[in-house]
């Protein structure tokens, strides 16, 4: 196999490789192998056509492209070896020559890490972002704790208010007519949740078990089925059931029952400290972000097309990922936002760029700084993810090739530079502004 690298316009390149006759020869064989069973002419029983008789009925190329998808992977990762080249992207794969008894030869068209020069870097002005816990702040965690630990008892004797979950049927019509979605049995509703479109909770207040009316709602113009967007509706409501939640008395007791605290001043200490971690991350996070901004608009670099598209991909597979753990699938997203897949990669790259200028500045930075990370740091990420998971370090271990770990210290080498930053920057305190009479 020879490879040739020709450079093209912004930090792409173009390798030409070529591949021995006998190889591709070999490869065509194979196809063959893989696909004789599938073929049927008449004087041979099946899977036994020889492989002269198929290319003379169905062509000489019949099985080229199974034989050069065969053979593109690997002789395109030992060119890329052999090149030397830092490849950040897909390759665009483009056939120029293939035929029994020839060379194959591809081409593949690719981006490579743009070289990255930096501007100033060490004693950029940050703003300090605030980290202080309020009593406020204690006290709304205080009472989530108390919503997670309340009982709901069924409620007989009242009619409905605020705050109550309810049980309820309903069916729904727009000019008499049911329509898809309007209908349920059984569902339960929090008033005062606003799950519901419109003022349809709200005129469940005052209902008692067993009382039916209709509601009037109109639904939102920008509602995500155009079936009922913008019009009004009637649902025929019975109300089923009345539940009401009955929370905890926050005190000594309440922290003994729910904590691995004797008292309530110690589950609120606790709750400060907690509180106090997360806005210093978070604002460590602000304060990083801000000088990250900085370094990459006074730095240069060239990043080409294909690298963005790439950072989309992953980014768009991330996100596919997570809407999954909601219960919808990609396409039923795109449906509710109105969007086409065009338009939602298009709206990723200035963040799928923002990334890569951000991931670029900080590996060059590592690298003018001489930063790195070393056996010791990996171990130290290797046990925080045991402990995270409840595994053994040697359990993960056997799971995590050499390359995967050689990643992790590039990653523990880029965070490295970012403390770098926070390390040299000039932290700005916010100052109020004052007002001056006279």
């Amino acid at each position: 196999m020879s490879v040739q690298v020709e450079k093209l316009e912004h930090n792409m390149v173009r390798l030409t490789i070529e591949v021995e006759a006998a190889e591709f020869d070999a490869a065509t064989k194979r196809a063959y192998n893989k696909k004789k069973g599938t073929f049927s002419l008449p004087g041979f029983r099946k899977g036994k056509v020889p492989m002269k008789i198929i290319e003379r009925t169905y062509g000489e190329g019949i099985f080229y492209e199974d034989a050069a998808n065969d053979i593109m992977p690997n002789a395109y990762d030992e060119a890329v070896k052999e090149s030397g080249l830092e490849i950040v992207s897909h390759p665009d794969i483009n056939v120029t020559q293939i035929g029994k008894g020839k060379s194959f030869i591809f081409t593949a068209d690719a981006a490579v890490r743009p070289e990255v020069t930096l501007g100033q870097y060490k004693g950029l002005d940050v703003d300090k972002v605030p980290t202080e816990v309020t009593d406020e702040e204690v006290e709304a965690e205080l009472k989530k704790a108390q919503e997670q630990n309340a009982r709901e008892v069924k409620i007989e004797d009242r009619a409905v208010k605020e705050g109550d979950v309810i049980t309820l049927d309903y069916a729904g019509t727009i000019d008499g007519v049911p329509f898809d979605g309007g209908t349920a049995k059984s569902q339960n509703l929090t008033i005062g949740s606003h799950s519901f479109i419109d003022t349809f909770e709200d005129q469940l207040v005052g209902m008692n078990i067993g009382d039916e009316k209709d509601v009037e709602v109109t639904f939102p113009e920008e509602y995500h089925s155009a079936e009922v967007a913008g019009k009004p509706a009637v649902f025929h409501v019975k109300v089923l059931g009345i539940t009401e939640k009955q929370l905890p008395e926050i005190d000594d007791d309440f922290a003994q029952d729910t904590t691995e605290f004797d008292s309530l001043e110690e589950y609120k200490d606790d709750i400060r400290k907690k509180l106090l971690l997360g806005k210093e991350e978070q604002a460590k996070n602000t304060m990083s972000n801000q000088l990250i901004d900085k370094v990459i608009e006074g730095a240069q670099m060239d990043i080409p097309e294909a690298m963005i598209e790439a950072q989309v991909d992953q980014m768009a597979q991330e996100f596919q990922q997570r809407v999954s753990y909601q219960g919808i699938t990609f396409e039923q997203y795109l449906q509710f936002t109105g969007q086409d897949p065009d338009a939602f990669r298009e709206n990723m790259k200035p963040e799928a760029k923002k990334r890569i200028q951000g991931s670029l500045v900080l590996e060059q930075i590592a690298k003018e700084e001489e930063i790195t990370a070393d056996d010791e740091d990996l171990k130290a990420e290797l046990e925080r993810m045991a402990s995270m998971y409840q595994m053994s370090v040697d359990q993960i271990e056997q799971f995590m090739p050499e390359s995967e770990k050689e990643s992790m210290k590039n990653n523990l080498a880029t965070q490295k530079a970012v403390d770098f930053l926070l390390e040299n920057a000039n932290v700005v305190e916010a100052s109020e502004d004052l007002d001056f009479e006279g």
